[in-house]
């Protein structure tokens, strides 16, 4: 489980162990905006959350600046675009949102011992983080907070699924299910854009599947994770839609 830790001496140069001492009166924005790091067109998308993210952003596979290849939600087309911001502070249409933009200033520190809990650790100079404005993290008495709650559901779900990254792709890898792809999608007759270098789950080669390679993607808990990446798909051209409407709302 993760939870806030006792307050302790030695913090790190730019994150801190989360506690309701030195951070009794942290609160947090939770609008969403440009200002506030929202202002991004894909994110790292993790297996345990394909459910969620496939019903409103493609997914596809693309290398890491670490090196190895990773799922990624696509949020917009052009460079630091997110179609999602509604211009009011809001995520557009109640979308799901991806839960590395849920974490907001905090992060998860990985244990050093096997066992151990993972701690919670916040970035005072995040710029969601703050002193005045936004919502509570601790209540008075020094207890969780319903947001703080929230927090920890999403940093369970970031901590858990960064263990499913490598197991998904090498099962996807095994099964012979990712495909180099360039996806184009086209916004107007004069505007058309690429997602380059990037792979996919092959829908055919996923449905033209025999019962082993069947059996084994299920068994290592990654079929549904599969038919939810090539089901994503259909999100791009409803991406190219909102575009669209991006675009007529600048030139009105």
């Amino acid at each position: 489980m993760l939870s806030p830790q006792p307050r302790r001496k030695e913090l790190h140069v730019t994150t801190q162990l989360l506690n309701n001492v030195d951070h009794h009166d942290l609160r947090v924005i939770t609008r969403r905006g440009r200002e506030l790091g929202d202002a991004v067109n894909q994110v790292l998308a993790f297996p345990n959350e394909f459910e969620s993210l496939q019903r409103h952003y493609p997914i596809v596979f693309r290398k890491s600046v670490e090196g190895p290849i990773r799922p990624v939600a696509i949020l917009g087309l052009a460079r630091d675009e997110n179609l999602f911001l509604d211009g009011e502070g809001d995520w557009a249409d109640d979308a799901y949102v991806p839960a590395v933009l849920q974490r907001g200033p905090f992060s998860i520190a990985t244990p050093d011992e096997p066992g151990a809990e993972p701690k919670i650790l916040v970035d005072p100079d995040h710029p969601r983080a703050s002193r005045e404005d936004g919502t509570a993290v601790f209540l008075p008495h020094g207890g969780h907070s319903p947001y703080l709650e929230r927090v920890i559901q999403v940093l369970r779900t970031l901590y858990d699924g960064n263990g499913l990254l490598d197991p998904v792709i090498a099962s996807f890898g095994q099964a012979g299910l990712l495909r180099p792809a360039n996806l184009h999608t086209r916004v107007s007759e004069t505007e058309t854009y690429a997602i380059s270098d990037v792979s996919i789950v092959d829908a055919e080669r996923l449905a033209a599947l025999d019962g082993a390679a069947l059996t084994a993607l299920h068994r290592g808990g990654f079929l549904q994770s599969a038919f939810l990446a090539a089901a994503s798909l259909g999100n791009l051209p409803r991406l190219a839609e909102r575009k669209a409407r991006a675009n007529a709302r600048v030139g009105a």
